[in-house]
């Protein structure tokens, strides 16, 4: 197929790029740069830049090219911090996905494979988290996915879209944008460790995740469309085994040949406690391979270290100031901190 990857130059998108190529399709890289590297586009790929969220852009992009598959992986995935950019949120998370729904509906686009989160679940009470399980969001980036995953369900109705829908949670891995300090706490972890500061943990870091491997995750991201059965159906995909992020603190510590060092801040609302079940996905799938956390982490801190420290950008465009977290406001621009 000749297939669109949104966001491709970013983490997950630009593994998926790489699995998709690998399998003998013709890819095309769709990405703005502002959170993913131009390195990271693989080899054999056609890169074109450009922002997503705007339809003019998207229109021409479908009109210059004849797509029969896209995966949808632009976004700014940032839970904790959605509720403080709430238009920005939207704007990237939500109307991008419309733009990009609609265009693919039109041109007649064989299935569209969107890249959900596990926080269209929210705080779920009942784990491990199933596919049945009633979906809550808790902050604005969960709730614009879920919006997205029920638009894509109306444009199956209507026009007959064909759609793919997946739920990871907490993936981490080589690529991984560590200079990011709003999202990605393994990223985060290694960065800090670089820069020879204490790796920050919000509250009592008892807060349990499913830590996923991008080489786990993306290789069946891009085989889905060579499934059948997975048409028109929505995967939790990820990692079984969970950890505490006092636990991931010294695993990632571990990896990275230090000894752990860690400070721990001010509790910040967020889910406590999560992790889900993946039997509808083998069932569909298959036995898939799932790599252990130190065998993922020694394999991210590897690249980690061969690439260094990166800087991570200032946030400028706080929208709301009210119960932001302190140990935030340092990284956003002087004149938007009170």
């Amino acid at each position: 197929m000749r297939a669109l990857v949104t966001g491709g130059a970013g983490f997950i998108g630009s593994h998926v790029a790489q699995e998709l190529l690998r399998a003998g399709h013709t890819v095309t890289v769709v990405d703005d740069l502002s959170g993913g590297f131009i390195e990271n586009v693989p080899t054999g790929a056609e890169f074109v830049q450009g922002d997503v969220s705007d339809p003019a852009f998207v229109r021409s992009l479908f009109a210059a090219h004849s797509f029969e598959s896209v995966f949808h992986l632009a976004a700014y995935a940032a839970e904790g911090l959605s509720h403080f950019i709430r238009r920005f949120n939207y704007t990237n998370n939500l109307i991008a996905s419309v733009n990009l729904i609609n265009a693919a509906a039109d041109s007649g686009v064989s299935v569209f494979v969107f890249t959900s989160s596990i926080a269209v679940y929210g705080n779920s009470q009942v784990l491990p988290i199933t596919e049945d399980t009633p979906p809550l969001p808790e902050d604005p980036y969960g709730i614009a996915k879920l919006a997205v995953e029920y638009d894509l369900k109306c444009a199956h109705a209507m026009f007959g879209l064909p759609y793919i829908i997946f739920r990871p949670h907490n993936v981490y891995g080589e690529r991984q944008n560590i200079g990011d300090n709003y999202r990605n706490v393994v990223g985060i972890f290694m960065n800090q460790l670089l820069q020879g500061t204490p790796m920050s943990v919000f509250g009592d870091g008892e807060q349990r995740r499913a830590f996923s491997y991008i080489g786990d995750v993306a290789p069946l991201i891009a085989r889905s469309i060579e499934v059948p059965a997975a048409l028109n159906q929505e995967f939790n995909v990820g990692a079984d085994a969970h950890a505490s992020v006092n636990e991931l603190a010294a695993a990632v510590a571990d990896a990275m040949g230090v000894a752990p060092n860690i400070v721990h801040l001010p509790a910040r609302q967020e889910v406590k406690v999560t992790y889900a079940s993946h039997q509808k996905l083998k069932s569909v799938f298959g036995v898939h391979r799932e790599t252990s956390l130190r065998e993922g982490l020694r394999a991210m801190a590897a690249w980690a270290k061969a690439h260094g420290a990166r800087q991570g950008k200032r946030f400028d465009d706080l929208e709301v100031a009210k119960n932001f977290p302190e140990a935030w406001r340092s990284l956003i621009e002087p004149s938007i901190r009170t």
